[in-house]
């Protein structure tokens, strides 16, 4: 059996879980509402503040959906409770970014300004022209928006200038060397 797939998943106080038929799934909670409708073959059963998540069968695609279930439900427990964030950094001279309303605006040596809208359920604050904090509800929503974001000019090997994750550790490379004067 799965390790991540058996374990239950406790839902705290304030959180509000519905589970209908075709296993379509709102949690409710004091950060908001989120809603997802997952694998019709997963049993998902909800007792006592306890969810549980079984498998029909072991056939393979099951054993692979358990787990995956599981976490996907643990993941919107904890966004309706906890949220999540991602922090990235902006490094480079003369790279920065700011916050124009709804917008991220960042200079990252482009001969143009790059712009990015807030989604919804996304929230980008930048505390400091070279750090971004991106936060939600939804675990996936974060990580896919951060990454467009590093995306738009990800870091380089030999100076390190780009946008990175707090916690990335870029490996350098040396530059060019031994080149012969005339």
């Amino acid at each position: 059996m799965s390790r991540i797939g058996r374990m239950p998943i406790t839902v705290p106080a304030g959180v509000d879980v519905t589970i209908d038929a075709h296993n379509g799934i709102t949690v409710k909670g004091p950060l908001g509402t989120l809603t997802r409708t997952l694998h019709k073959d997963m049993i998902i059963e909800q007792q006592d503040g306890i969810i549980t998540v079984n498998r029909p069968s072991e056939q393979k695609m099951h054993k692979q959906l358990h787990g995956l279930t599981r976490t996907l439900v643990a993941n919107m427990v904890d966004g309706v409770t906890k949220g999540y964030e991602k922090v990235l950094e902006v490094n480079g001279v003369g790279y920065r970014a700011q916050k124009q309303g709804n917008k991220l605006v960042m200079n990252l040596g482009y001969s143009h300004l790059v712009e990015m809208e807030e989604i919804d359920g996304i929230t980008v604050e930048v505390p400091s022209p070279n750090q971004i904090i991106i936060k939600g509800q939804d675990k996936q929503l974060v990580g896919e928006f951060a990454a467009n974001i590093r995306k738009k000019r990800p870091p380089e090997p030999y100076k390190g200038k780009g946008i990175k994750y707090v916690d990335e550790v870029i490996r350098k490379k040396e530059g060019k060397t031994g080149a012969k004067k005339k």
